[in-house]
C-alpha cells in the first residue's frame, strides 16, 4: 500500500522527522566530532562549511553510505527508529523510500545508456511494488512537477538529452517519486550556472513547503543558504561552530569563523565593514 499523497495528509507535527545527536565518524582518523542537528517538516536546515569540514559525511551518514572502514558513533534517529546498525536489507528500504538523496552532479546519477522513463520507473516498482503503467503516471507526474517540459516524451529521451539543469530537475523528481519524508540535497547546484541555480533552488522551497519535506541541504555556499535556509549550522573540521534559524545567524552571527564566512560574500553587510577595516 502506498502512502496518501502529501496534499491529502493532516497538518503534520513540527516535531523533527529526523534527529542526528552526537554522530562521530572515523576513517582512520577522527572527522566529525559529536555533532548534533534536527530535521523538521516542512524546513529547510543548511548544512554550511568549507570543505573537508565533515558536512558531506554527516549526509552519507544518514543513509549509511559511508566507506566499510568508517566508525560511525552517536545516534540517527528516523521518528524515533534508530537507523545506526540497521542490516542492509533494512536500510535499502529507507533509502530511496523514506529518505531520498540528491547529488552534486546529475551526470553521476542518471545512467547514460537508459532512457530516463526507464530510470524512474523502475525506482519507482522498486521501492512502491506498483504496476509498470502506475509507475510510469508516477513518474509524469513527477517530472511535470519539477517543471521538466513535456514529460511523457521526457520518459523516452536519455540523460544527455537534457540541460544540466533538466538533469538536476530529473534527480530531484526520482528522489521525491516515492514520497519520501526526508530530502539529503549535498550541493545540489555546484555544477550549475547561476541562472539555474536560481530555479533549482526556487523548485526546493517550493517543494519542501508543498510536501512538507525534511531538507537537509548541504553546501559550500552560504549565499545558497541566504536565499532558501530556514535555520543554518556551520561546520568547521568536523565540529559545529554555530546554528541558529538563517535571519538570526546571517544578521547576529556569534562565531569569528561564520562572521569570516559571512564576510565573503559580495555584498553582504560584514563584506562591506571587512572592507572598511
Amino acid at each position: 500500500m502506498t502512502r496518501p499523497d502529501p496534499a491529502l495528509r493532516a497538518i503534520p507535527s513540527r516535531e523533527p522527522v529526523l534527529r542526528i545527536k552526537d554522530l562521530t565518524i572515523a576513517i582512520g582518523r577522527p572527522l566529525v566530532h559529536g555533532i548534533s542537528l534536527d530535521l523538521t517538516p516542512g524546513r529547510i536546515h543548511g548544512l554550511a562549511g568549507e570543505s573537508g569540514s565533515g558536512k558531506t559525511l554527516t549526509s552519507l551518514a544518514v543513509l549509511g553510505l559511508l566507506p566499510r572502514s568508517a566508525e560511525v558513533g552517536g545516534s540517527i534517529t528516523l521518528e524515533g527508529t534508530e537507523l545506526l546498525g540497521l542490516k542492509r536489507t533494512q536500510l535499502n528500504a529507507v533509502r530511496g523510500r523514506r529518505i531520498a538523496m540528491v547529488f552534486q552532479d546529475p551526470s553521476t546519477s542518471l545512467h547514460p545508456q537508459l532512457t530516463i522513463g526507464h530510470q524512474l520507473t523502475a525506482h519507482i516498482r522498486a521501492h512502491l511494488k506498483v504496476p509498470k503503467a502506475e509507475a510510469r503516471r508516477r513518474a509524469i507526474v513527477e517530472l511535470d512537477r519539477v517543471h521538466v517540459p513535456d514529460p511523457e516524451h521526457a520518459l523516452r529521451r536519455y540523460p544527455h538529452q537534457f540541460s544540466g539543469g533538466q538533469r538536476q530537475r530529473i534527480c530531484i523528481a526520482g528522489a521525491l517519486a516515492c514520497d519520501p519524508e526526508v530530502l539529503l540535497a549535498d550541493e545540489p547546484t555546484t555544477a550549475l550556472d547561476v541562472t539555474v541555480q536560481a530555479g533549482i533552488l526556487e523548485l526546493l522551497r517550493g517543494l519542501t513547503s508543498e510536501r512538507e519535506l525534511a531538507v537537509l541541504l548541504v553546501t559550500h555556499d552560504l549565499g545558497v543558504m541566504s536565499a532558501i535556509a530556514d535555520d543554518v549550522t556551520v561546520m568547521r573540521s568536523g565540529r559545529i561552530v554555530e546554528s541558529a534559524p538563517r535571519a538570526e545567524l546571517f544578521h547576529n552571527p556569534k562565531d569569528e569563523y561564520t562572521r569570516s564566512l559571512l564576510a565573503a560574500l559580495p555584498g553582504s553587510p560584514l563584506e562591506k565593514e571587512a572592507q572598511r577595516g
